[in-house]
């Protein structure tokens, strides 16, 4: 199972090393879930969006400018989001327990929030970069 990092100032090597186990932990879920349509369907899902969190993460890491690395972190923040959603249905639906699969969705959480802080920062920068001073927040929103 995928050993969380605590730490808040994880290098770009610790972060694709991180999702790297983060994929082959939902591949080996995958491969355990039980023969029945709704864990296939739910397993495919999950193994698309899984693996995607560390392949897209690669590729913004590889970005070529700060706006392309900004678009795919907000797709690595997608697909994190996404695999929490998967793995929860597979709970709600009695093909896996919280006990068997509890650690790989924390760290399903817990990818989501570093990648959302990491696409917040990313656009905040993208602003300032082009002179804007204040950044609207969901909070000043007055949705």
């Amino acid at each position: 199972m995928v050993l969380a990092c605590r730490r808040e100032d994880m290098t770009e090597r610790e972060l694709k090393l991180r999702t790297w186990k983060f994929a082959v932990d939902i591949l080996n879920l995958v491969d355990r879930l039980p023969t029945r349509r709704s864990a296939n369907i739910i397993g495919g899902q999950l193994g698309r969006c899984g693996t995607a969190v560390a392949a897209n993460y690669r590729a913004a890491c590889r970005g070529r400018s700060h706006k392309e690395f900004t678009a795919k972190i907000g797709v690595v923040e997608e697909e994190a989001d996404e695999s929490t959603f998967w793995i929860s249905l597979l709970i709600a639906s009695g093909n896996a327990t919280k006990e068997q699969i509890g650690p790989l969705l924390n760290e399903s959480r817990e990818l989501t929030a570093i990648f959302t802080s990491s696409s917040k920062t990313a656009k905040k920068n993208s602003l300032k970069k082009q002179g804007k001073k204040n950044v609207p927040t969901k909070k000043d929103s007055p949705n």
